[in-house]
């Protein structure tokens, strides 16, 4: 089963065999607290060809997602993954989310 977000927790918990699908903006770091995990990056082109990239996280490794959009994280053992939002500068929440282009995209298409 996979389960869907339209924004990215501050921290995932999977059991083995399950999949989050979330959107995440370009600068994302991923922390892979305990597990092993499968990330698949957003989409992106190199040479008119679409592409994902597929990485392995296990314990204790982090990884950096370049250019924002959807992953979809799928745990291959017990997953408690944190994930770190890039830091646009200091205001209120709100603010923070209108600077965040994933996330304005997000509420363009859900309308909240």
């Amino acid at each position: 089963m996979i389960t869907t977000l339209s924004q990215a927790p501050d921290s995932i918990v999977l059991a083995s065999g399950e999949s989050l699908r979330t959107a995440v903006d370009a600068g994302t770091w991923l922390q892979m607290a305990e597990g092993r995990a499968r990330v698949v990056s957003p989409p992106g082109w190199f040479g008119g060809t679409v592409y994902m990239r597929e990485t392995v996280l296990d314990e204790g490794e982090v990884h950096r997602i370049e250019h924002g959009g959807w992953i979809e994280v799928s745990a291959l053992a017990p997953v408690h993954l944190r994930v770190h939002a890039p830091a646009k500068g200091l205001g209120s929440g709100a603010e923070l989310g209108e600077a965040r282009p994933v996330m304005r995209f997000v509420r363009l298409l859900t309308g909240w």
